[in-house]
């Protein structure tokens, strides 16, 4: 399984806002200057996150981003269910699309939904607390005051 670029951004807003939990409230072009990715994107990622409630948008002057919800609510599994829409492996797993012929007898099918179970399985495991645990090392990564 692929994550969209999307999911990837996503999660790395929540990773920053995360461990800025106690500093002033981020903004857009903080994150995407620490990261080097486009602001613009950046726009469409933080209001996802703000309407599936993982970030609060605060308006106005001194406004920014902070986490909605504590670090250890956040399931790594719930984040990638709720922004990647399509889970879909492959054609026989949407009942309204599939045309596979083989689909009645197809093994493949089974497996494939097996693994996919296992990795969400997997990241259902962690919280966005667990991704924070080398806080040091990261905030030396994206250049961020300790």
């Amino acid at each position: 399984m692929r994550l969209t670029q999307f999911t990837d951004y996503s999660l790395r807003v929540l990773i920053y806002l995360g461990l800025n939990d106690e500093g002033p409230l981020c903004t857009i072009r903080d994150i995407a200057r620490h990261y080097k990715i486009s602001e613009n994107h950046l726009m469409k990622v933080v209001h996802g996150l703000s309407q599936l409630g993982y970030v609060d948008a605060v308006r106005g002057r001194g406004g920014g981003l902070k986490l909605a919800r504590s670090p250890d609510l956040i399931r790594v599994g719930d984040v990638v269910r709720d922004i990647e829409k399509d889970t879909v492996l492959v054609e026989c797993f949407d009942a309204d699309r599939n045309a596979c012929c083989i689909t009645e007898a197809c093994a493949l099918r089974h497996a494939l939904a097996e693994a996919q179970r296992a990795f969400f399985a997997v990241l259902d495991r962690y919280r966005l607390s667990d991704l924070l645990r080398p806080r040091t090392t990261l905030q030396r990564l994206l250049r961020m005051p300790a």
